[in-house]
């Protein structure tokens, strides 16, 4: 069968779809990407699209997503085109749209299309009104025209992928039944929990392990999305509090979403305005796939705070690895944790009661092992790539028979 794929960013949530499917040396699959780096799979033929410009400084703002998504849309249309008159001719197209995919059903018309359902922008109860409430007419506008470029793609697609029932619920109801819930997956080998992990803290002479209290936080990016200035302020009370612990936080010095502070960066600024020991502070950077996982298992209390958004990979790797989870009381985290079950639940503007529930996890992890144990069966039970990924393939091929015949 012949595949194509595309993600504005290689590979994105097709890592291991595409890895599985190019184990069977009948497939061909050809991926169209904006990424211009260095990661190849074995069997996968990459196609990196070029944009011809930038939005203009005098497009309306209302549309700036839009067209930057058009840009996209037709650079990778372009390597789409080329594609087809070398004589390719995909059984299916699974995308994560993002204007790369978006012209995809005028060049091969007869091709199913299978979209992966990321997230949807509603003004009300979800991210953009989660902070503040009064909304005016204007941002209610551009709102409504963020999804402009998804529509168009919803429309032309014949199936859509969305990782969780919050996800989906986003979405306007009358797509709804051509969304089928089916997370990603988490590799429940790779991410385990091991008693005897040691995380060397980069460039020091530190090294942790479960003997040591640890307070954990990772992070693509340090944004206020991800609850990272609620972390920040929590630690420097924790700090103040206790001599005994130590705090290392994972990730890049960047914002992935929402708005960047008009100057500097986030962790910039609150290192400015909070009072921290920064000798028992680690900030580790984006750590290799290996370290990250050490950074899980020698966890003692392991933080994730979301806005109502996308549930984040790293939140149901960290309760695989046996993490004790600390989350936000928000409808994607809800979704996964149970309070006192399978990890623990703190309002997400609520300093004090995260301080008291990171205290109350230090000085209780014999008696909280059960939550352990019950956040990695719940991923096991759920999210385990083992059982969700042959789920993934059946999907694709069933959709890629709907081929529709000249």
């Amino acid at each position: 069968m012949k595949f194509l794929f595309s993600h504005r960013n290689f590979p994105g949530q097709f890592r291991h779809i595409i890895q599985e499917l190019a184990k069977d040396k009948n497939n061909e699959i050809v991926f169209i990407t904006g990424t211009k780096n260095d990661v190849n799979f074995y069997g996968v033929k990459k196609y990196e699209y070029k944009l011809k410009r930038a939005v203009p400084n005098n497009c309306h703002k209302y549309l700036r997503g839009y067209e930057e998504s058009v840009i996209h849309g037709q650079a990778a249309a372009e390597v789409a085109i080329a594609l087809k008159a070398q004589g390719f001719k995909p059984d299916i197209i699974y995308a994560h749209p993002w204007g790369n995919s978006m012209f995809f059903k005028d060049i091969f018309p007869n091709t199913p299309i299978l979209l992966f359902c990321e997230w949807y922008y509603n003004a009300r109860n979800s991210d953009i009104d989660f902070v503040n409430k009064n909304l005016n007419e204007d941002k209610l506008a551009s709102i409504r025209c963020k999804n402009a470029q998804f529509l168009i793609e919803l429309e032309a697609c014949d199936k859509g992928i969305c990782p969780t029932n919050w996800q989906k619920k986003q979405f306007p109801k009358i797509f709804h039944n051509k969304i089928e819930v089916l997370h990603d997956g988490i590799d429940t080998d790779y991410f385990v929990p091991n008693e005897n992990a040691v995380l060397e803290i980069p460039n020091t002479n530190i090294k942790l392990s479960k003997k040591d209290k640890v307070v954990t936080y990772a992070t693509r990016g340090m944004e206020p999305y991800r609850g990272f200035p609620q972390f920040m302020y929590m630690i420097e009370k924790l700090l103040k509090k206790r001599d005994d612990i130590k705090i290392v936080i994972g990730g890049q010095d960047r914002v992935c979403y929402g708005a960047a502070p008009k100057s500097g960066s986030y962790k910039e600024l609150l290192l400015k305005k909070l009072d921290l020991d920064l000798s028992r502070v680690h900030f580790v950077g984006g750590l290799p796939y290996g370290e990250y996982k050490k950074l899980l298992q020698i966890s003692s209390a392991h933080i994730y705070l979301t806005y109502p958004f996308v549930l984040s990979w790293s939140m149901l790797e960290a309760m695989s690895a046996g993490c004790i989870v600390i989350g936000s009381k928000t409808p994607p985290v809800e979704e996964v944790i149970e309070d006192n079950r399978n990890g623990l639940l703190v309002d997400f503007f609520n300093i004090d009661e995260l301080l008291n529930k990171v205290g109350y996890v230090l000085d209780n992890q014999d008696k909280l092992e059960i939550v352990r144990k019950n956040a990695r069966e719940t991923i096991i039970k759920k999210y385990d790539l083992k059982m969700l990924l042959p789920r993934h393939i059946k999907t694709i091929k069933a959709i890629a028979r709907m081929n529709y015949s000249s």
